[in-house]
């Protein structure tokens, strides 16, 4: 199956009293980038993440947010940071003694202090439990949003797929053109270079049959286009066992589309002839259109 490398997957699950939304964005790229975007007590998830990522995306920059929040109505207690309470009541303490100030803290006074209350996601109870927890969890959301973007991006690689077989197709007929034409290559120029000399009537050279017959060996021999379209033909046979391989392609392709454009320039340069001119033109626009298409291509 042929993937593009553009897509898009998101998902979103709840775990212990938080919702976590994983959004995933995937564009052309030579190699398979993977960038995490997620809050800093899970980088230590990301190595494994990535792993993941690499086993099923083997090409394109894949980006990654991991975001949470607190579900509304949910109330997150955490624990008391007991250090931060003495000295908040040695801080007051001092006040009194030092200062003459008066009054003192109540409950609600301490709680509204900051860093009172250590949140429940950094507690260091049990952490190896609830580390693992974690990290079970994010696994399970990563691979849905991975499974959207895997989707999306096999969806849009079945049109570069019909794209790039039309295109491969009309290259395939015009190389058949070119096959008919490369034989009358030599014929034309023959009678062409025969008329022109017979309509010179000044008589100022001697035609000479044998020099004519050297002149017209010679040019055959340098318009002969019957190895490049041999290769041509071998390349579209390659071309179609990629776009049905299971593989990864694009970097294959683009290699190919570039042996083809080496192909197609050099019959260019060898042929004496309008119409095959106008036949390479012609494939090389399709080239080009292919080649922008297999840019996009894992």
């Amino acid at each position: 199956m042929l993937y593009s490398m553009t897509g898009y997957g998101q998902s979103a699950l709840n775990f212990k009293g938080y919702k976590v939304e994983f959004e995933i964005k995937s564009v052309n790229h030579r190699y398979c980038e993977v960038v995490f975007r997620m809050p800093r007590e899970w980088t230590c998830f990301e190595d494994v993440m990535k792993r993941t990522v690499q086993r099923i995306v083997k090409r394109g920059r894949i980006d990654i947010s991991i975001n949470k929040e607190a579900e509304e109505g949910d109330v997150l207690f955490g624990a008391l940071n007991h250090s931060a309470v003495k000295a908040y009541m040695q801080a007051a303490s001092d006040l009194t003694d030092h200062y003459g100030v008066e009054g003192s803290l109540s409950v609600r006074d301490m709680l509204s202090l900051p860093n009172i209350l250590i949140p429940p996601d950094h507690l260091p109870a049990n952490a190896e439990d609830d580390m693992e927890g974690w990290g079970t969890f994010l696994q399970e959301g990563l691979e849905q949003a991975l499974e959207r973007l895997v989707f999306m991006r096999s969806t849009e690689g079945s049109h570069l797929l019909q794209d790039v077989e039309h295109r491969l197709h009309h290259l395939q007929s015009l190389h058949g053109e070119m096959v008919s034409l490369a034989p009358t290559v030599v014929e034309d120029y023959r009678l062409k270079l025969k008329q022109r000399l017979s309509e010179l009537k000044d008589h100022s050279f001697v035609f000479d049959e044998h020099k004519f017959g050297m002149e017209m060996a010679i040019f055959a021999d340098r318009s002969n286009i019957d190895e490049e379209l041999i290769r041509l033909q071998s390349h579209f046979k390659q071309c179609k066992g990629l776009l049905r391989s299971n593989e990864p392609i694009g970097r294959k392709l683009d290699f190919l589309i570039q042996e083809m454009n080496r192909e197609v320039n050099t019959i260019g340069s060898k042929a004496n002839h309008l119409t095959l001119i106008t036949r390479v033109v012609e494939m090389k626009a399709e080239l080009e259109k292919i080649r922008e298409q297999a840019a996009n291509i894992e």
